[in-house]
């Protein structure tokens, strides 16, 4: 079953440059689509083929979307290290066949020996890679412990099931792809500067495409997972490798971090978009708040008539991005430690006065826009991957170590890659961090508490009945990438495939300029919006949507993003 391309949309951008027009009113919705992969009773999209095979399998075997979304969990663990791990942490935003929402917190906590100004030098300046490169970057990893904890609440199948399928591919090693291979050629310098020893991910000649990968150390760790659960990790002798790792290396997370971690049930943060229940990861997210923030501030414009990528659609979505990422600024932190005020960034009248300023004809500054008076108080490597099962099941993950292989630190003996999160929090507030996003005193470092993140795995209703799940890596671009890709769907006419493929763009407040894809705007639209008052820088491409789609028939269309190796199957 292979992945669709983007050649239509391609097209489309050629005709639109060399013409000037746009060549139906509905953007693409008009025209005739490619479609994705179906299925007609469950359907797995991830970042990696084998994750999604082993996915797939265990949807064939009679289990449901929590244990494909398990076994898909610690493939990608083995097949795509880049960013699936059981070094890190992540979130799941379930919906059960009954109607039944939910979310799980499984993202990493700081240490207990962590403090506010731990990346600060004497004279109160931030140290250069302290809080991304090396031990000291690492964060306590929640991903077993989530993974254990969902299995337990929402899977069927035994443990040892849903765990051996990627133990057995880190048995045989995996086959790199061309991406794969490149990124482990470029991350070389930086393992073996944050490494005390040379660990698998590096050898003497250059990784190319069709090499093995051989993973027998983290075969074994996983081994000790699927046989002792949580302990298997948290305890014994997986424990004790993490925490000699961390006093080789000069990193803080001890024994108790590992034995106290837990991870979290939380009620989801749901909404609506033009009739569509939203259902999304409420903080120590910044996800599903933000989201929502865009979906309500463009609900009252026609967004459909206005056609994709035209200046005035662009520009509105926009003006909405940076008012949404200068509140993430100032309100958004880990929900155990700063009352965050949720009902407040929601309320209808809130979200009113944020766009009271927006004009039509003209950028606003973002050295014009700070964050909204309230009315009431209160990572760019990750992966995603969405499942459906045959009853209706569905989970929405998305799990992350943070930058391109987390930390670069290779916990010797077990095989696997730490995390680098702890720059997720705001290290000096005011200061951005790798990804440019600028933090506050709602998201500095303590002890035990969750970092904000970026992750928005969601779920979409449509007259009671599941409609779309979808989610994306993508560091600050996450959220972006899953409002566009809604917008797509629901006010373009899109089917998943093409709405996970269209080119995006993105704009998070600071700094201030529109950060397009290559194909995503034309020279017209350019020109209009530069107009306006906007600056533009282009970008690469960025994220990687995966998504599932209920058709009219009740089939389920799975978009995989082609600019990854994203993979969608469906039975």
């Amino acid at each position: 079953m292979k992945k669709t391309s983007l050649a239509p949309l391609l097209l489309l951008w050629l005709i639109w440059n060399l013409t000037g027009c746009k060549p139906t009113d509905k953007a693409t919705g008009s025209r005739e689509q490619e479609i994705g992969v179906t299925g007609k009773r469950g359907m797995v999209v991830s970042a990696h083929p084998e994750a999604s095979r082993i996915g797939l399998e265990i949807l064939q075997q009679g289990g449901n979307a929590y244990d494909a979304a398990v076994a898909t969990g610690f493939a990608l663990a083995v097949a795509y290290p880049v960013a699936g791990n059981i070094g890190g942490g992540g979130f799941l935003v379930y919906r059960k066949q009954d109607g039944e929402t939910g979310t799980l917190d499984y993202r990493e906590k700081a240490p207990k020996a962590a403090s506010r100004d731990m990346y600060l030098d004497a004279q109160g300046n931030v140290m250069q890679d302290a809080s991304t490169l090396g031990h000291l970057a690492v964060g306590v990893p929640g991903a077993v412990d989530g993974l254990v904890a969902m299995h337990q609440k929402l899977g069927s199948l035994p443990w040892a099931q849903v765990v051996q399928p990627a133990i057995d591919l880190a048995r045989q090693g995996v086959v790199l792809t061309e991406r794969e291979a490149r990124l482990l050629n470029q991350g070389r310098p930086d393992f073996l500067k944050a490494n005390k020893f040379t660990p698998h991910v590096v050898k003497d000649t250059p990784w190319q495409k069709g090499d093995v990968l051989p993973l027998p150390e983290l075969a074994r760790t996983l081994e000790r997972i699927r046989d002792k659960g949580r302990a298997g990790f948290y305890e014994g002798e997986t424990a004790d490798l993490l925490v000699k790792e961390m006093e080789r290396g000069g990193g803080i997370i001890s024994h108790q971090d590992l034995e106290e971690y837990q991870s979290v049930w939380r009620p989801a943060i749901t909404g609506t978009y033009r009739g569509y229940k939203v259902i999304s990861m409420p903080p120590p997210s910044s996800g599903g708040i933000a989201l929502l923030q865009l979906l309500k501030m463009v609900e009252p414009f026609n967004l459909s008539a206005w056609g994709w990528q035209q200046p005035k659609t662009v520009h509105l979505v926009v003006e909405a991005q940076r008012r949404v990422y200068a509140d993430r600024a100032a309100y958004l932190g880990d929900p155990d430690f700063f009352k965050v005020p949720v009902v407040s960034l929601l309320d209808p009248d809130y979200l009113k006065t944020r766009m009271a300023t927006f004009d039509m004809e003209q950028a606003t500054p973002s050295t014009q826009v700070q964050e909204g008076q309230l009315l009431a108080r209160e990572s760019d490597q990750t992966t995603h991957y969405s499942i459906v099962d045959q009853w209706g099941n569905a989970a929405s993950v998305t799990t992350t170590l943070n930058g391109n292989y987390g930390s670069k630190v290779v916990v010797e003996g077990a095989g696997f890659i730490l995390n680098n999160e702890m720059d997720d929090f705001s290290v000096k507030p005011g200061v951005p961090n790798m990804f440019g996003l600028i933090g506050g005193e709602a998201n500095a470092i303590a002890p035990g508490k969750r970092m904000l993140s970026s992750m928005t795995p969601t779920i979409l209703e449509k007259d009671g009945k599941l409609f779309m799940v979808v989610g994306t890596p993508g560091g600050s671009t996450i959220i972006t990438s899953v409002f566009q890709t809604i917008l797509n769907v629901v006010d373009h006419g899109m089917g998943m495939q093409q709405a996970v493929a269209a080119p995006r763009f993105h704009h998070q407040w600071l700094p201030d300029r529109i950060q397009p894809e290559a194909q995503a705007l034309s020279p017209q639209v350019r020109e209009a919006l530069q107009k306006k008052g906007h600056a533009l820088q282009d970008r690469a491409s960025y994220g990687a949507v995966d998504g599932i789609l209920r058709q009219k028939n009740g089939s389920w269309e799975g978009g995989a993003d082609p600019r990854g190796d994203d993979t969608a199957l469906g039975y």
